[in-house]
C-alpha cells in the first residue's frame, strides 16, 4: 500500500482556478432616455450615485471597474469571488434599482460575465456576446458564462417602451436592400404556429410584393387555434401557392436564399431548422426575451423584447417601406389578430406604440368580428380546458398549478389557453400547466404579477422538455433524455 501526498498540489491545483480572471461588462439600461427624463442637476447627482455604487461593488470583490464609455464599464476579478457574486444575487442590481428619481425611467443595469475563455481578449469577447443575450432579455439582470453554459439572475422589471422609431426605420430600409438582392425569399415563423406568427409573416410577404420580388411563407404544422386562420388563407386566391411545406421549402433553399424567421429566434424553435444551415443570409424578426439558443448567424436582426408581437413590428416596418408597400384587408386582418392574441386582447404588454401600430392597421377596412371569430374554440376544446382549470391546485395564494392528463396533440395549444385562463380567475398572478403529447411534456406559463414564470422555467432546462411562458416560448424534446425526473419535486 502507498500513500501519496497530493495536499500541496492541489491547493495549487484550487489557488490556479481560484485566480483565474473573469471578464465582466456593466451597462446602464436605456441611458438616452433616462437622462432625458431627467432635470440637469439631478442628472450629474444619479449618474454619479450610480457610478459610485458600482465602484464599491467592484472594490468589495477585490475587483477592477473601469469606465469605457458614458453608459459602460468594464469589470474584472477573480474567479473565486464568482461564488459569492451569485449567493447575493448580484446584489448590485437591487442597489441601483432602488435609486430614486423624479424621471419616468427607472435606474437599472444590465452585467454580462465570462469566466470561459483562455485569454482576456477571449473573455472579453464572450462576454460581449454575453450582453447581446442580456439586453435581448430586457436588461435588468446579469448573467454568466462559464462551462459554455449561460446563468441568469435578475430581470424582475418589465421591459421600457422606447419612444424612438430609428431603429424601425434603418431596419426597414437594410430589409429592403437585401430584398432586392435576394434571388429567391423564404418567410418562416415557429413550429406549431400561432396567429402572430402567420400574421407576421403575411407582413413581411406584402414587403416582398411592394418590391416585385415573390416569396414562399413556410408553415408545416399548425395547432387547432390556428385552424380558422389557415381556412380562412386558403380561400384567399393570392396565397394559394404561397404557403408550401417543409420538403417543398428544403428544395428552394440555397445558399444564396434569404430566409427571414418571424415570431422566434429560437434554432430549435423555427418551423424547419434545416432551412437554418442551408443559408447564409437569415434576417430574424422577433419580440421574446432572448435565450441561449439564439440564431446565432443572423445579418439583421429586428428584435425587440419591448415590442407586444412579431406583428406590431412587421406593422411598423411596413410604415417605413420606400414603395408605400400597401396591405390587402386581409393582411391587416391577421397583423391585427396577432397583436390581438399576444396581448390578450390589448390587455398585456401594451404600450403607445402598440395602439399606434393597430391605429395603422384599421385603416384597411378591418373586420373584427371576422378577426374575433378566429379566436373561437369549439365547444369540446372549451370543456377540456373548463375540465382542467377546475382540477387548479392554488400554492402561496397566488399561483395556480394544473394538469391536463389526456395524451392528446393539442396537449400543448390546451396547456397555453388554460394557463391564460387561469389568469383571469381574481388572486391569481401566476399559472402553471403541465401536459403530455406522445413524448413531450408541455409546461405553459403565464403571469400577470411580480412572478416571472421565465425564471421559473429556465430553472428547468436540464429537464429537456419543451415549455412556453408569455415572456418567451421555448420548446425541448425530452426523447433522448436519460434523467429520471422526480415527479414530486
Amino acid at each position: 500500500m502507498y500513500f501519496v501526498d497530493n495536499t500541496e498540489f492541489l491547493e495549487v491545483s484550487k489557488k490556479f482556478e481560484e485566480t483565474k480572471t473573469c471578464m465582466g461588462i456593466i451597462m446602464i439600461d436605456s441611458y438616452e432616455e433616462l437622462i432625458q427624463s431627467l432635470g440637469q442637476e439631478e442628472r450629474t447627482q444619479v449618474t454619479t450615485e450610480i457610478e459610485t455604487k458600482i465602484y464599491e461593488w467592484a472594490s468589495n470583490i477585490d475587483g477592477v471597474a473601469l469606465k469605457s464609455d458614458r453608459d459602460r464599464f468594464v469589470i474584472i476579478f477573480e474567479q473565486k469571488y464568482l461564488d459569492e457574486i451569485i449567493e447575493n444575487k448580484f446584489e448590485i442590481l437591487k442597489e441601483i434599482r432602488n435609486i430614486e428619481t423624479e424621471g419616468i425611467i427607472p435606474t437599472t443595469l444590465s452585467i454580462a460575465v465570462s469566466a470561459d475563455g483562455n485569454t482576456n481578449s477571449e473573455k472579453f469577447k464572450l462576454a460581449m456576446e454575453t450582453m447581446d443575450l442580456v439586453l435581448g432579455r430586457g436588461g435588468d439582470q446579469a448573467a454568466i458564462r462559464r462551462n459554455e453554459k449561460y446563468e441568469f439572475y435578475g430581470g424582475m422589471r418589465q421591459e421600457t417602451e422606447k419612444r424612438t422609431k430609428v431603429k424601425a426605420k434603418t431596419v426597414a430600409t437594410a430589409l429592403e436592400e437585401l430584398i432586392e438582392e435576394a434571388p429567391n425569399i423564404l418567410i418562416m415563423g415557429h413550429a406549431n404556429g400561432d396567429i402572430d406568427s402567420m400574421g407576421s409573416s403575411l407582413g413581411v410577404y406584402r414587403i416582398v410584393k411592394s418590391l416585385g420580388k415573390t416569396a414562399n411563407i413556410v408553415n408545416n404544422t399548425y395547432g387547432m387555434t390556428l385552424k380558422d386562420f389557415i381556412e380562412a388563407v386558403e380561400q384567399e386566391e393570392e396565397y394559394k401557392d404561397v404557403i408550401i411545406d417543409k420538403s417543398q421549402a428544403l428544395n428552394q433553399v440555397n445558399s444564396d436564399t434569404l430566409l427571414i424567421v418571424v415570431d422566434t429566434h429560437k434554432k430549435s424553435y423555427v418551423e424547419v431548422p434545416e432551412l437554418l444551415i442551408k443559408t447564409n443570409n437569415i434576417v430574424v424578426i422577433d419580440h421574446h426575451r432572448r435565450g441561449p439558443d439564439y440564431i446565432e448567424n443572423s445579418i439583421l436582426m429586428f428584435h425587440e423584447v419591448y415590442a407586444s408581437s412579431a406583428s406590431e413590428l412587421v406593422a411598423e416596418l411596413l410604415q417605413y417601406t420606400k414603395n408605400n408597400a400597401q396591405l390587402t384587408t386581409f393582411e391587416a386582418e391577421s397583423l391585427y389578430a396577432g397583436i390581438m392574441v399576444d396581448t390578450k386582447n390589448f390587455t398585456f404588454k401594451t404600450g403607445v406604440r402598440t395602439f399606434e401600430a393597430a391605429a395603422y392597421l384599421r385603416k384597411n377596412d378591418i373586420d373584427i368580428i371576422k378577426v374575433k371569430k378566429w379566436f373561437q374554440s369549439d365547444l369540446e376544446s372549451y370543456n377540456v380546458i373548463a375540465d382542467v382549470v377546475k382540477n387548479t391546485e392554488v400554492i402561496r395564494d397566488v399561483i395556480g398549478i394544473s394538469l391536463y392528463k389526456e395524451n392528446s396533440d393539442n396537449a400543448g395549444l390546451i396547456c397555453a389557453k388554460a394557463a391564460d385562463e387561469l389568469l383571469t380567475i381574481s388572486d391569481i398572478s401566476a399559472s402553471f400547466v403541465i401536459g403530455k403529447s406522445k413524448n413531450t411534456v408541455y409546461i405553459s406559463g403565464r403571469s400577470i404579477g411580480d412572478i416571472n414564470v421565465q425564471l421559473v422555467l429556465e430553472k428547468m432546462r436540464w429537464w429537456r422538455t419543451p415549455y412556453s411562458c408569455r415572456s418567451s416560448d421555448r420548446r425541448y424534446n425530452n426523447r433522448r433524455s436519460k434523467r429520471t425526473v422526480n415527479r414530486k419535486n
